[in-house]
């Protein structure tokens, strides 16, 4: 049996989404979720078998997902594949697999920052923020819980290093 080809992001295709810098740069250039009929980004988790895979969805609920054959025949989906998933109205728990995503084209959509903190399977979403410290977790002084736990426990190991003295001398 052959081996799986791992999918690779191509360089020259994420450049040329990404474009060059002036008035299209904010112009998402990929196939993007319907929200008026309640299209959502979704992580393929796990294949099924049968046509089905079971989805993380942008609005955290997992779902079991039905691929069509039109696509079945055409594009594979994998795990951790992102895709587009359309919720069945009347099961919530079940979905139609609407499109899938290469990942150059995620990596993009991760880089614009498009993608919910659920699906960023690249993590180019998330933010660094420079909070004050409030509770006191990262303070420098000695009257710190773990300041003053390191003191307990050099303490308790001179008290130690004294008996073992005393026994032996």
């Amino acid at each position: 049996m052959g081996r799986r080809r791992e999918e690779r992001v191509d360089e020259e295709e994420l450049a040329r989404l990404m474009g060059s810098a002036g008035a299209e740069s904010s112009k998402i250039r990929v196939k993007m979720p319907n929200t008026k009929v309640n299209e959502m980004f979704a992580i393929a988790e796990q294949i099924l078998g049968g046509r089905r895979v079971t989805v993380l969805c942008a609005d955290g609920e997992t779902r079991m997902a039905r691929i069509p054959g039109k696509m079945r025949r055409r594009q594979w989906v994998r795990d951790g594949d992102l895709i587009i998933v359309w919720p069945w109205d009347f099961q919530d728990a079940k979905a139609d697999v609407k499109h899938r995503y290469t990942k150059t084209q995620a990596l993009y959509l991760s880089r614009k920052g498009v993608l919910p903190p659920d699906v960023d399977i690249f993590g180019m979403n998330t933010q660094v923020d420079d909070f004050e410290d409030e509770d006191g977790l990262f303070a420098s002084g000695d009257d710190t819980p773990e300041a003053q736990s390191e003191e307990a426990v050099e303490e308790a190991e001179d008290d130690d290093d004294d008996e073992i003295n005393d026994l032996f001398g």
